[in-house]
């Protein structure tokens, strides 16, 4: 049996699952309430919400149309409880708009690329496979990780490179890239890979895993426009929770845990002018800080699921109306 063939259940293990839901427990624990699941994927996470918390109504948004029919047949035990609709995470105020619902009690965020997308080579987002150079999330739309190797000006993909995969080695590859372009465009990532190798020093492969590693980041985060649209989701999440709401924050690399860890902190102090004595409500925070720093899962989980390893957990609680 191949990896696609084997049943859902089985091609995804939600990342801390168990703090998770412990997290989320008393804001979900009374009848009504509404858990969004911002990155539904394989449907992992939201499976395991809507058993724990039978009463709570869940909407999952992806903007993967493969995973999105999967996670469907995954949830079908649960009902109307469940609604799933084709959307990227920072369009939840519209979807919440369209489905009447104005305020929710609990959102989950898990980032980065979904088992689905890694396990199926075709989609390009795996260095390890030969597979064209594609990493669209959502396939029916934008452009793909070789339009941006093939088309962006030298500087465009160095400051791509050292922005949103951390490169040290930036302009070195990206040096390599255009050469190579210019004999034939690139399509597939096998190619990609062996430039990569090629144009780094042999110091730089001695450490950090597959040198390839942090260029195919930095290519599906362009393509996906991934921190673009988190900058823009947390704070409309926030936004929609209500008052005693928990929000959930599982990011996997350290671009996407600084906008959680800044959007929070932000929001847990108060904004009163320097010297009052006593600061009014307007001034207090709205909300509280449920973890310290970013927590990590255990040496279990990570030996059980090594995609777990690279995992920040941020929580937070909405304590009272924005002014």
């Amino acid at each position: 049996m191949t990896t696609n063939e084997r049943p859902v259940g089985e091609r995804h293990n939600p990342v801390m699952l168990r703090r998770t839901l412990d997290l989320l427990a008393p804001a979900l624990a009374e009848p009504g309430a509404t858990v969004v699941d911002c990155t539904l994927g394989l449907g992992g996470h939201s499976e395991a919400l809507l058993s724990t918390f039978p009463s709570a109504r869940l909407i999952g948004l992806d903007r993967d149309p493969a995973a999105l029919a999967l996670a469907r047949e995954r949830l079908v035990p649960f009902g109307d409880r469940a609604t799933l609709v084709h959307a990227v995470y920072d369009e939840l105020p519209r979807v919440l708009r369209r489905l009447e619902v104005p305020r929710v009690q609990g959102v989950l965020f898990d980032l980065g690329v979904s088992s689905l997308q890694l396990d199926e080579a075709e989609r390009g987002f795996a260095y390890a496979q030969d597979a064209p150079l594609d990493m669209r999330m959502d396939q029916t739309t934008g452009i793909s990780a070789a339009d941006v190797l093939n088309t962006y000006a030298p500087g465009e993909l160095v400051r791509i490179l050292r922005a949103y995969g951390e490169e040290k080695q930036a302009k070195r590859i990206v040096e390599a890239v255009v050469k190579e372009r210019e004999q034939e465009p690139f399509s597939n990532s096998a190619r990609l890979v062996q430039v990569i190798r090629d144009a780094l020093p042999q110091a730089a492969k001695r450490t950090g895993g597959n040198p390839a590693k942090r260029t195919f980041q930095a290519l599906r985060i362009e393509v996906n426009g991934e921190l673009a649209v988190l900058e823009r989701a947390l704070p409309a999440a926030l936004d929609a929770l209500a008052v005693g709401g928990r929000m959930v924050v599982l990011a996997y690399h350290s671009l996407e845990d600084r906008l959680a860890k800044q959007l929070f902190t932000a929001g847990s102090r108060n904004t009163a002018p320097p010297g009052l004595p006593v600061v009014p409500e307007q001034y207090q925070p709205r909300l509280r800080l449920l973890t310290r720093g970013a927590e990590v899962p255990g040496d279990e989980e990570i030996a059980e699921n090594r995609r777990a390893a690279p995992a920040r957990l941020r929580a937070v609680q909405r304590i009272r109306e924005a002014r």
